[in-house]
């Protein structure tokens, strides 16, 4: 890609966006990108009364910003017996804080809808960021579509942890705009919005703050390397720093600084060697099912545009992937190469084909039309498909993006609320545990959701403990644990019918409640055609309470 002449004027603070024309070609290509989302978004929606994976501790802490007036809280209650530290970057959780206090928009409501809207509207920056990137406005219009269709942005960003992801991203979108934009021409114009965005990416989330800094460090290596154009990333990424200083600087004072470092050590951190490139680039192509294609699509994209020398997109893609080891980072650059890839690859190879077959124009026309039309509708379709959970993927071959809850388990976790102390402690299998705290008000003593805010030993060691006891199938097996965790909870939840563990589906299994009815230690206390809630005596021998009011057993 050329780049433009460099601009040095002064007359205006922020750049001047008059002279990006938006045509009719625009606006339909646009209204297709939205429209491949609204419908993966729709399908989401007719086929989820509750929203996929978890995303109550979030609602937890926007609750926790409104009882302690608007401060920032110092810990979250009901994750661990002492609660979690609050490190998180605050904005989205004060956003929803202000909803849910001045509307009383329930939780559900918000992790089911917020997440799909954004990533909806998303289509918009993205489009325009690919248009800028790429060569032509019909291969925006495809990047796009494909990234609307990407399995791996969907997981993370429609799901209910999309009330704060969704939003990164969008973030981050905008941010390598201004980046790209001031280190092409050299417009001191694009500082400003690209330090408000990168400060407000600081309070937003920490992955993408690195997907976000790692756009603008590619962007000046592969557009600028001049010493001002250094000194203009300096400044956006001091000044977003600055604009971010006054939650970190009380984070430091409550937690101290080491509490950054702690969280950074957690979720496989940066880089990560040989080890990585084998988990981000050659496991997604283990499995031969349709996610595989949209890697393979990828891979085969990054040579072709390394071929051509687009090296920022395939940089992007690649680095960023194995960098933050986050397949969604994959798919920002990754769908724009595809999209090139068709157009400037595929499309002239058959045109030449047919050229040697056929002297009708209008065949290559058809073909043509056919083929990017099987592109979009491969993106969409699969979309769909993970979506609405009817697509097996390679994810231990689990349904894509299930539900961790339903009606049984509100209706046991109002039973909590109701009929069992406030200072009740828990252990819930399955991860239905990690919307507990949010709607029982009761506490649970195992699930590393938060714990990252510890120590990375304790959060890894945390996440085994929790899969070991969600995943046992005797009462034995539970009694062990506990024991070998020194967890000593006053009541276990147990799911009666399907349940996920850190996303992977588990079926109940008969043997499990069998064993839990002949062991002395824990008492039935409630049931409904879902759960199982028992009491558990604080030791094997000694006898269980089976006064508790409201016993529905």
């Amino acid at each position: 890609m050329s780049t433009p002449p460099r601009s040095r004027t002064r007359h205006s603070l922020l750049p001047d966006w008059r002279n990006h024309t938006v045509t009719l070609t625009d606006v339909t290509w646009l209204c297709l990108a939205i429209l491949a989302a609204a419908t993966v978004y729709v399908s989401y929606l007719a086929t989820h009364q509750y929203p996929a994976y978890v995303g109550g501790l979030y609602i937890a802490i926007s609750d926790a910003i409104v009882q302690n007036g608007y401060a920032l809280p110092e810990r979250i209650p009901g994750y661990t017996e002492a609660g979690v530290p609050f490190a998180y970057p605050p904005f989205m959780f004060y956003v929803y804080a202000v909803i849910r206090d001045l509307f009383g928009v329930d939780a559900i409501t918000l992790t089911r809808f917020i997440p799909g809207a954004v990533l909806t509207l998303m289509m918009v920056p993205y489009y325009f960021l690919a248009r800028h990137l790429l060569d032509s406005k019909r291969q925006a219009g495809l990047a796009a579509i494909i990234f609307a269709g990407a399995p791996a942005v969907l997981r993370w960003h429609l799901s209910a942890g999309g009330i704060v992801r969704a939003p990164a991203v969008t973030i981050a979108l905008l941010g390598a705009y201004t980046g790209i934009r001031l280190f092409q021409t050299g417009d001191r114009r694009w500082i400003v919005p690209g330090m408000a965005l990168f400060g407000i990416e600081v309070l937003t989330h920490p992955t993408y703050t690195v997907f976000f800094a790692f756009s603008y460090l590619l962007a000046y290596a592969v557009f600028d390397r001049s010493f001002y154009g250094l000194v203009y990333g300096a400044i956006v990424a001091g000044g977003g720093i600055l604009l971010a200083a006054p939650w970190w600087l009380q984070i430091f004072a409550t937690h101290g600084p080491e509490i950054f470092l702690q969280a950074s050590g957690t979720h496989h951190g940066l880089g990560g060697g040989w080890s990585r490139i084998y988990r981000q680039f050659i496991i997604p192509l283990k499995e031969k099912d349709i996610i595989s294609v949209f890697y393979l699509a990828v891979f085969v994209a990054a040579g072709y545009g390394l071929w051509k020398k687009r090296y920022f997109l395939v940089i992007w893609a690649i680095g960023a992937s194995y960098l933050i080891g986050k397949d969604r980072f994959l798919f920002v650059g990754g769908a724009m190469l595809v999209a090139f890839l068709v157009f400037d690859g595929v499309l002239p190879a058959l045109k030449t084909f047919l050229a040697e077959r056929t002297s009708r124009g209008d065949v290559y026309r058809v073909a043509s039309v056919a083929l990017v039309g099987l592109v979009m509708l491969t993106a969409v379709g699969t979309g769909v498909a993970f979506a609405t959970s009817t697509l097996q993927t390679e994810y231990d071959h689990s349904a894509a993006q299930p539900a961790t809850m339903d009606d049984y388990d509100r209706e046991a976790m109002q039973w909590m609320q109701s009929n069992t102390p406030h200072d009740a402690t828990f252990v819930v299998m399955g991860d239905t545990a990690e919307w507990v705290p949010l709607f029982s008000e009761r506490t649970i003593i195992v699930g590393p959701w938060g714990v990252e805010w510890t120590t990375s030993h304790t959060y890894y060691w945390e996440v085994e403990y929790y899969k070991a006891i969600s995943n046992c199938g005797s009462a034995n097996c539970v009694t062990q644990l506990l024991a070998f965790g020194d967890r000593h909870p006053d009541y276990l939840y147990v799911p009666k019918d399907g349940y996920t563990v850190r996303g992977k589906e588990r079926e109940a299994g008969l043997g499990m409640q069998d064993s839990l009815y002949e062991a002395p230690r824990y008492d039935l206390v409630y049931e409904n055609d879902g759960v199982l809630i028992y009491k558990v005596a604080k030791s094997p021998t000694q006898t269980a309470d089976t006064t508790d009011s409201g016993t529905n057993a």
